[in-house]
């Protein structure tokens, strides 16, 4: 029996009934599915049981890796990936209307989301993403605005993605038992935005930027990024708000402004 490896984040899933709720999601039925870290194949062997077209798994541990070539072997739907999902290029396998799906690693967890949040290629050939998160990290990413969860990374997120589910997964649930609470996230990329943003690394500099000194005014910050005649075209704006009090649709008007001069 493999023990699961702190050093690589392992806790495995092993409730029935969450298990069927994330794969209840989406439609997996003839469509193309990725599985970002499956460990010992909990939700693999659901995924299968709703006939994909085809299953993806990418898999960094190699003793895990070759349990599941070995457990599905028979498969012939199923490619196997031994690879770091940090290192490896995902946008070279996305299918048209893909889904993606992952029980997350909690300590690379918001690495891996920021990858496929930044994908090159916009709008990205999946149509769904449904993944695990640490509870606090999770509520990050979608924190509305404005809340106390509002931040850098749920105004990258709104730029591209809509969340349409979610739901708590309690420390029982796996083996071994997490410390935290989880939370899974279905997402969906949203196909119009009034904004034009071309690069969201931009978009990614103008948060760090301004969410710097997230506790201080942004009059300082703000003249960082862009110039004084540039400041006019955001319209009235009080630049002694702090960081958290200006909505995503002014750090997407910022960027805007500040591509055009690029």
């Amino acid at each position: 029996m493999k023990f699961p490896k702190k050093s690589l984040g392992q806790n495995f899933l092993i409730d029935k009934n969450i298990i069927k709720k994330i794969i209840g999601l989406s439609n997996l039925k003839g469509r193309d599915v990725i599985e970002i870290g499956p460990g010992k194949g909990s939700l693999t062997s659901e995924i299968i049981e709703k006939k994909p077209k085809t299953l993806t798994l990418i898999e960094k541990d190699n003793d895990l890796f070759e349990e599941l070539k070995i457990k599905y072997s028979k498969n012939k739907n199923i490619k196997f990936f031994n690879a770091d999902i940090l290192k490896f290029d995902i946008e070279k396998i996305y299918k048209k209307n893909s889904i993606i799906l992952g029980n997350l690693p909690y300590n690379i967890s918001s690495q891996i989301f920021i990858k496929i949040l930044k994908s090159k290629v916009w709008l990205p050939r999946f149509t769904d993403l449904i993944l695990m998160f640490q509870k606090e990290l999770g509520e990050k990413i979608i924190g509305s605005y404005p809340s106390s969860n509002y931040g850098r990374i749920s105004i990258l997120t709104n730029l591209r993605f809509k969340s349409l589910n979610k739901f708590f997964v309690s420390p029982n649930c796996f083996f071994p038992k997490p410390k935290v609470n989880s939370l899974v996230i279905h997402f969906q990329p949203k196909i119009k935005s009034e904004f034009k943003i071309e690069n969201i690394n931009n978009l990614e500099k103008v948060t760090n930027i301004l969410f710097s000194n997230k506790r201080k005014m942004i009059n300082k910050n703000i003249k960082k990024i862009l110039k004084s005649s540039e400041l006019k075209k955001l319209g009235k704006i009080d630049l002694n708000l702090r960081p958290s009090d200006l909505s995503p649709e002014v750090y997407y008007k910022i960027t805007e402004i500040l591509e055009k001069r690029t």
